[in-house]
């Protein structure tokens, strides 16, 4: 334990080096750049009292959040984007106090600006860094491993053995108490009388072994012996877990939930709060609407070429689901040739179809630029999950499990699945696996942040270019 102990602190030290590190370098900058030939900042800088502030309100925040616990770097969860929040909130934070104390104005703009632009990124690398460090020790049965001991019948052991990778999960097994079942054709006495000499066994051992962690294997078909389970080892100073079967493997972030005065496990939440829709309708309509404003020339322009290559409509509007599989038209610049009464088809690689201009918008993705008028009209969202043609849909929903749940959003112009490449023709069942994986991921984690990394990526990472047809 003490161990572990020391590894946190450890990780949170190497933030208040870093941030600090920053500060300061950030001054020297400034004074070097204004030349007044202070290159070493003295305690009795504003700038230096700035970076030591700062550098406290981050690793108290992230201490509060549990940021520095093993099991925090051992998680699945995305952690960069976390560290940018609690940069920003330890920044608006420094600020508010700054204005309520009146010390504002004592410190610089540049050198301010400057750390905190550096910050950002230094903070970024020492989380992926720290956190790679510790999952890589993990996985060799270092110190930061954390010791379990295992309690449960001897078939639910074993399961658990064959469908985990110990190591790989970050674990050090240090001990195993079986649970007897009773047998009455040997006489082996009854269930309860059983269960109570094995649980006071295992609690001896618990106790002299002094693992990080109990986990109790019996399944959910057995309450009575779970609850026994639950007052046995609530006695002995370790974290107790109930591991029952397998569900947990296919939620791996279960929380406990309360709706009014009634506690659930919450298995899946509302996609969105009322917070989150508002929030980010606010910034779909702020978006689209200065993007049709900009772009309106670009329209025009592509629009005169669309005629000037093939005869047909400029625009293209084709049937799809939306939110709650509610039907709506989606618009794009045409990029084939008309054919109004052709049946559907899959566009793919070289299709014969596409025309000139057509297969230059789909390659630079300005084909979808006409679904900022279904974000302005509610239909669509700037990201989400990227809405397929209604055949496609029915298809896929009867083949990919969970494949509906990409409709408990609003569509999107671009999303998490298309900037990390699943995009264009879908030749296969795992290819439109992945795509909803993707798409999957991004409703789980939805976060303003996230959006606005999409949207970057869309237009900077060439993954988002990948794939076009």
């Amino acid at each position: 334990m003490a161990l572990r102990v020391g590894i946190s602190a450890s990780l949170l030290a190497a933030d208040l080096v870093a941030i600090f590190a920053v500060g300061f370098a950030a001054d020297v900058a400034y004074h070097a750049y204004i030349g007044d030939g202070e290159l070493i900042p003295l305690t009795n800088s504003m700038n230096l009292q700035t970076a030591g502030f700062l550098s406290l309100i981050f690793v108290l925040t992230n201490l509060a959040r549990g940021e520095y616990s093993i099991e925090r770097c051992l998680s699945q969860t995305p952690h960069l984007q976390r560290r940018a929040t609690l940069w920003l909130m330890a920044w608006a934070v420094a600020l508010l106090v700054g204005f309520a104390t009146k010390t504002t104005q004592d410190f610089s703009r540049v050198a301010s600006v400057a750390f905190f632009l550096a910050g950002l990124p230094v903070t970024i690398l020492v989380r992926a860094g720290t956190v790679a460090m510790v999952r890589r020790s993990s996985t060799s049965g270092s110190p930061s491993t954390s010791r379990v001991h295992l309690v449960g019948y001897e078939e639910d052991v074993t399961n658990f053995y064959a469908n985990n990778d110990v190591e790989a999960l970050g674990l050090r097994i240090v001990g195993t108490s079986y649970l007897r079942r009773p047998e009455p054709a040997s006489g082996t006495g009854n269930a309860e009388t059983l269960l109570a000499e094995d649980l006071d066994l295992a609690v001896s051992v618990v106790r002299f072994l002094r693992p990080d962690d109990v986990f109790v294997l019996v399944p959910w078909s057995e309450p009575a012996d779970i609850e026994r389970c639950i007052d046995a080892f609530l006695r002995v100073p370790a974290a107790l877990h109930l591991r029952p079967g397998t569900m947990m493997d296919r939620f791996p972030d279960l929380q406990v939930a309360r709706v009014g005065r009634l506690s659930g496990i919450n298995i899946g939440r509302r996609p969105l709060s009322v917070g989150e829709i508002l929030l980010k309708r606010a910034f779909d309509v702020t978006l689209a609407g200065i993007g049709l404003l900009l772009l309106a020339p670009l329209f025009v322009a592509l629009a005169v070429l669309i005629k000037l290559d093939s005869p047909g409509p400029v625009f293209f509007r084709q049937r799809r689901y939306g939110f709650n599989q509610e039907a709506f038209g989606v618009f794009k610049f045409r990029s084939m040739k008309a054919a109004p009464d052709a049946p559907f088809r899959q566009a793919s690689r070289n299709d014969e179809r596409i025309t000139r201009i057509g297969a230059l918008l789909r390659r630079t993705n300005l084909d979808e630029l006409p679904q900022l008028l279904n974000v302005i009209r509610g239909d669509m969202s700037l990201v989400g999950p990227r809405p397929h043609a209604l055949a496609h849909d029915r298809s896929f929903e009867r083949r990919i499990a969970l494949y509906a749940r990409r409709h408990n959003v609003k569509p999107g112009i671009t999303g998490w699945a298309q900037v990390n490449g699943f995009r264009g023709e879908t030749l296969t069942d795992a290819a439109m696996e992945s795509r909803v994986q993707a798409d999957l991921h991004y409703i789980d984690n939805w976060s303003l942040w996230l959006d606005i990394t999409i949207l970057f990526r869309t237009i900077a990472s060439p993954r988002a270019y990948r794939n076009a047809c």
